[in-house]
């Protein structure tokens, strides 16, 4: 809004385009970001309708808009916003149609529809409250338009935004101007100047300084101070000629501007009698603002005050031929004080050509409508806003005292539930705190008597420990006095097996002597090997040893053995050779120990595949058969010593369970891991990894 040259208050949809392009300035400067591609869609749909807008054709860009947005579902906030404001400000201020335009305020208030959404959108929603405002004020609905600009006023001082402040500084000016309050109109209009410095710069925040400055300076002169008056106006247009080289674009805006500035200035002129001047403006500002797409409601105005001045010089003939001039806008200029004026001047010519009777016609038409304007403004000027305002300060103030009352009273029911917690927490604790002493004395016999047990327990331990030992001592010292005679036996039995004085029953039985002996001798080993303390202690007894020959070594050993079952065993070496940091000896065990169980479980004409290979800092070794497998109730047993997963092999071979235990046990204490793959009935892989490292 500005004021034109008699005071009265111009909508800038009075500017025809020029209007809508400030309001889309306001939605770029209120758009949100959003980086999707959809949401930058429906932006430049927004700036498609603004064009359509600046080319005079608000009603297709309406139209344009509505059947565009319906493809975009997923707006964000502030895109419904400027959806629903481009649709206010075209009924509202085009059609004049409140009603409908009421329906699109509500559609804006109803979108912060949660406190997040409030405090996020400050500006929005309290420019949502003063829309509102303005069609409850231009219904005169005072009371209710008051309720909601100090809404709008409420949000602002919550969020500190001065923009918003400004905002309502600005429209508090104008009622003010309209209760004759001049004064107090130019002090608020001053204020929101300043207010408006911190809203985001451009042309929208670049149009509301400059016309702050015009009011400001009308303000002054309805009070008769001329030179303050025309200190503002000067200042306004030194302001739009400084800042105009930014909005080339909108260059006709600009010169309405200056034309309701040489409008407001010519005004001061006349009361000055300095007819000259002032005509020189007022033919410069009705030339501008004449023009299509300008403000011609502020032309029509200028032009009533240049027939003033035609009055005042008796040029009677330019009087009557600007007043037909002004008639003929009547019928699309509606402007009952302007109606007003022109009646009155029409009367004064009459009555300078002597025909009284006309002029008292126009005389009592114009009484008429003055009644009529003066009866409008009667409730607002009678109104004392300020009072009220106070009112609502009051009541507002009221409310939070009631809310803060409600949440004292709310707290202190709380502290009355936790003073009674509290208390409850005070008593159990001191019962637990009685509990707990005769829970004292009672852990404390507790823990005599379990570090009694503990003593017990621990000399027990000791004994333990003392009898397994003398346990594997006596179990080595049989084992060991056995292996020789048994040795003996299997020797001789060997020697007779070969005799062929004997019967072939005699044979027979000679020949089941000595595989008892051959089995009983490894069984003994096996255990001379499980209850050998040196498997760990192996540090003193490491060596480097390259792998490549220790592995050939092995399989070359027992190359005899799985001839014996018509086996063949394919070795894999590694490429590069490789020394380990191991125990010779125990490696080799375990080596051979692997292959000798793949030889056991394995069939007759069967391959037996023993590869080394380097495996990220270790070396792997694998010896894979095509044997029985081992079934999924056995594999969780096989690594335990004395196990019962043990199986005869496939040529009746004995197994006495200590083979793979001994294997585990060597492979850990020299730092790697041992495990396989297995599936009964189709072979076993097994898997030594060793560290390279020494």
């Amino acid at each position: 809004m500005f004021f034109s040259k008699n005071g009265k208050i111009a909508q800038y949809p009075l500017l025809k385009c020029g209007v809508i392009y400030i309001f889309f300035a306001f939605l770029s400067c209120n758009r949100s970001s959003n980086n999707s591609t959809q949401n930058l869609n429906y932006d430049r749909v927004i700036d498609s309708a603004r064009l359509v807008f600046d080319t005079g054709n608000p009603q297709k860009a309406i139209h344009y808009l509505d059947s565009v947005s319906n493809k975009y579902k997923n707006r964000t906030l502030l895109q419904k916003f400027h959806y629903y404001y481009v649709n206010y400000n075209f009924l509202y201020n085009k059609k004049k149609d409140n009603d409908k335009a009421m329906l699109y305020a509500d559609s804006m208030l109803n979108l912060f529809d949660t406190p997040d959404k409030r405090l996020k959108n400050t500006y929005s929603l309290g420019q949502a409250y003063f829309f509102k405002g303005d069609i409850y004020f231009d219904e005169n609905k005072y009371e209710n338009a008051y309720q909601y600009y100090y809404q709008g006023k409420t949000i602002a001082n919550k969020s500190l935004d001065d923009c918003t402040l400004g905002e309502y500084s600005y429209r508090m000016g104008m009622i003010m101007y309209k209760q004759d309050h001049f004064r107090v109109a130019a002090a608020y209009f001053k204020n929101s100047s300043i207010q408006t410095n911190t809203c985001a710069w451009g042309f929208t925040s670049f149009y509301r300084r400059q016309e702050l400055l015009d009011n400001t300076g009308l303000s002054y002169s309805k009070i008769n101070e001329a030179d303050s008056a025309m200190m503002f106006y000067k200042k306004a247009l030194k302001y739009i000629d400084n800042e105009s080289r930014q909005f080339n674009a909108q260059k006709n805006l600009l010169d309405v501007a200056r034309g309701v500035i040489y409008g407001n200035e010519a005004n001061v002129y006349l009361k000055q009698n300095n007819f000259n001047l002032a005509g020189t403006l007022l033919k410069k500002s009705i030339n501008i603002n004449l023009r299509k797409g300008n403000d011609n409601r502020d032309a029509q105005l200028a032009e009533l005050k240049l027939a003033h001045l035609y009055d005042q010089e008796n040029k009677i003939d330019s009087l009557i031929g600007l007043l037909k001039v002004v008639q003929l806008q009547f019928d699309s200029i509606k402007n009952p004080d302007a109606e007003a004026d022109w009646n009155l001047l029409m009367a004064n010519y009459f009555s300078k050509k002597n025909i009284p009777q006309t002029a008292f016609h126009y005389l009592v038409t114009y009484d008429a409508l003055k009644d009529t304007i003066t009866n409008q403004n009667k409730i607002l000027k009678e109104a004392d806003v300020t009072q009220q305002m106070k009112r609502l300060e009051k009541n507002y103030e009221f409310e939070k005292l009631q809310q803060y009352n409600k949440m004292q009273h709310f707290y202190l029911r709380i502290a009355f539930v936790f003073g009674l917690m509290l208390l409850l927490i005070i008593s159990l604790i001191f019962l637990n705190w009685q509990k707990s002493k005769k829970n004292i004395k009672t852990l404390g016999r507790l823990n005599t008597h379990i570090n009694d047990q503990n003593y017990h327990l621990e000399n027990a331990l000791t004994e333990l420990n003392l009898s397994s030992r003398e346990k594997d001592r006596i179990l080595r010292t049989v084992a060991h006095d056995l292996r020789n005679p048994l040795g003996g036996v299997a020797s001789l039995t060997s020697l007779m097996a070969e005799e062929s004085e004997y019967t072939d029953e005699q044979k027979e039985l000679i020949i089941l002597i000595r595989e008892t002996s051959n089995n009983s001798i490894e069984l003994i080993n096996e255990i001379l090997e499980a209850t050998d303390n040196t498997l760990t202690k192996t540090n003193k007894e490491k060596e480097l040893v390259e792998i490549n020959s220790l592995l050939s070594n092995s399989v070359e050993l027992l190359r005899f053995k799985a001839a014996e079952k018509d086996q063949q065993i394919v070795v894999e070496l590694m490429e590069i050779p490789v020394e380990l940091y191991i125990n010779r000896e125990q490696i080799w065990r375990v080596i051979s120990n692997l292959i000798s169980n793949a030889i056991k479980f394995s069939l007759p004409d069967t391959i037996i595949n023993v590869k080394l290979s380097d495996d990220a800092g270790t070396v792997k070794i694998s010896v894979e058969d095509n044997g029985i497998g081992i079934p999924d109730n056995l594999k969780d047993k096989i690594f335990n010593m004395f196990t019962d997963a043990k199986r005869p092999g496939t040529a009746g071979e004995r197994s006495f369970g200590l083979g793979l235990s001994i294997c585990q046990q060597i492979v850990e204490n020299h730092g790697g891991k041992i495990w396989f793959e297995s599936e009964a009935d189709k072979g076993t892989a097994f898997y030594i990894t060793l560290n390279k490292q020494v």
